[in-house]
């Protein structure tokens, strides 16, 4: 089970805005409590990981195009540029690669 029944429950959405104007919206894997940090990384041909715990999303920096990828078909050569977590006060917010390096995901 990737969730814990006893634990709350937060949507996530992951609003894209592209420097050509493009926009989009998409629903992230729900965060079952603490788990959501989401890992973001440069990728070849202008693409855009955000990789969590359970999903990984695919972004179309021109297009902004998101779309839902299985694991074993993300690239490995990718450059970390930041995460989405929580910090010490349990608030959201945006932590570069120069602020912390990257985190891994527990293995379940």
């Amino acid at each position: 089970m990737a969730t814990d029944p006893f634990l709350q429950r937060f949507n996530l959405t992951l609003n894209v805005k592209g420097t050509n104007g493009c926009s989009s919206s998409t629903e992230l894997f729900p965060d079952p409590g603490y788990a959501g940090r989401r890992n973001v990384y440069q990728a070849s041909k202008g693409r855009v990981y955000v990789v969590g715990q359970y999903d990984a999303r695919v972004i179309d920096a021109l297009s902004c195009r998101t779309s839902l990828s299985e694991f074993r078909h993300l690239d490995r050569d990718v450059i970390f540029i930041g995460s989405f977590d929580q910090d010490e006060d349990k608030h959201w917010t945006y932590v570069s690669a120069a602020q912390r390096p990257e985190l891994p995901f527990e293995k379940r």
